[in-house]
């Protein structure tokens, strides 16, 4: 049941953000009722919802999270306006601490009463905070050219006066260094396994995808092989070797393998810009839960996710069924009295939180009622040797 849609001649598609993980803030006790910095300023107004995620997320009170909005608008103001007075001495700025107090840098001992004067605390270091910028477009000139081996990530750390560089491979990033022609003393590289990628999307079972730009079908169930991820989906909607896009029209992946006819089911190996996901896109859109696949007895309800029709049940009439298509025969289906459209093939049947299998064919439609046959997802786990993401 894959749907064709027209080609589009032109798409223009903003493909997520760079996301760089920064570290959360670190809960630290306060005492009770403490100033906001510079004094008390009226309390910000706060979206809905929002103390009680700074609470939960930073590990501190209502009360520390309501302080910490205040000085955090208030120190604001107050670095903007040290960064001017300080001018060339200006080393940077930053909150620490439950509530938010406010420390700026300087590279003159002198400045220390100004900077305290506006309610901050002082901190004297070597480097100015011009300095540092200019040592780190050094390196971005250099990657812009080619891309560094060994670094992923790097950008002015005003805590540690200096330009931290994360890197998998040290040696190999202390090669981009030497030939970006920063100052070796302004620059400090750190071990990290950080691998920052395009948030594109999820993967989630039900979602769309199209092969070849022209093919919609959906997605199944979210796999691994190895440090591959991917996803599950019917064997009819695409040749080996076929590109996918997503929902969104960004490029996905590449159709890995295909069984069809004889089986119906395949699987696609997604490009870095997806992450799979343990979840199914169920009613409303909200997401289910995938736990395992073990195989449901006939009679037992069963639901199916589509990018046509959405979310429907019924229940397993029988397995192991045969099925002759105008395009060759299928063994080892499922008969389920759940309707399905075109565009839903390769969507995923869930009983409960078990994963059954990946939408075939069928007759009928979601008006008038119809019977859908899914590919189990025992056989293509075992015939590519790959491992279903559960939660």
């Amino acid at each position: 049941m894959p749907r064709k849609v027209p080609v589009l001649a032109a798409t223009a598609m903003a493909v997520g953000a760079l996301a760089i993980g920064s570290l959360p803030a670190v809960a630290e006790p306060s005492p009770p009722g403490q100033a906001p910095v510079g004094g008390a300023d009226p309390a910000p107004e706060v979206a809905p919802g929002m103390l009680k995620s700074i609470s939960r997320d930073l590990g501190i009170t209502t009360s520390q999270a309501r302080t910490r909005l205040v000085n955090e608008r208030r120190a604001a103001a107050v670095e903007r306006s040290l960064r001017k007075k300080l001018g060339p001495r200006y080393g940077g700025a930053w909150v620490t601490g439950s509530t938010s107090k406010l420390t700026v840098a300087t590279t003159d001992r002198r400045d220390t009463r100004v900077i305290t004067a506006a309610g901050a605390t002082a901190k004297v270091v070597e480097h100015s905070f011009a300095e540092l910028e200019t040592a780190k477009e050094a390196l971005d000139r250099t990657a812009l050219k080619r891309a560094p081996r060994g670094a992923s990530v790097w950008a002015v750390d005003v805590q540690s006066n200096s330009v931290l560089v994360r890197a998998g491979q040290p040696a190999a990033a202390k090669d981009f260094l030497t030939r970006s022609g920063a100052t070796p003393g302004l620059v400090r590289v750190t071990q990290s396994a950080e691998r920052p990628r395009l948030y594109a999307d999820d993967l989630r079972g039900g979602d769309a995808y199209y092969a070849n730009g022209s093919t919609r079908c959906s997605i199944g169930f979210s796999v691994t092989k190895g440090s591959k991820e991917g996803f599950l989906t019917a064997g009819h909607c695409g040749r080996a070797g076929a590109k996918t896009t997503g929902h969104n029209r960004a490029s996905q992946g590449t159709v890995r393998a295909r069984s069809f006819p004889g089986d119906d089911y395949g699987w696609v190996e997604a490009n870095s810009g997806w992450r799979a996901t343990p979840y199914v896109k169920g009613t409303g859109g909200a997401n289910v839960t995938v736990s395992g696949s073990q195989r449901m007895p006939a009679g037992s309800s069963v639901c199916r996710s589509g990018s046509t029709s959405g979310w429907r049940c019924g229940t397993i009439e029988q397995h192991e069924a045969t099925i002759t298509y105008e395009e060759g025969t299928v063994e080892g289906l499922t008969r389920s009295t759940v309707c399905a459209e075109p565009g839903d093939s390769g969507g995923p049947f869930i009983s409960s939180d078990q994963a059954q299998g990946t939408t075939s064919g069928g007759s009928g439609d979601c008006s008038v009622g119809g019977t859908t046959y899914y590919q189990p997802v025992s056989e293509p786990l075992s015939e590519y040797g790959l491992t279903l993401r559960t939660d």
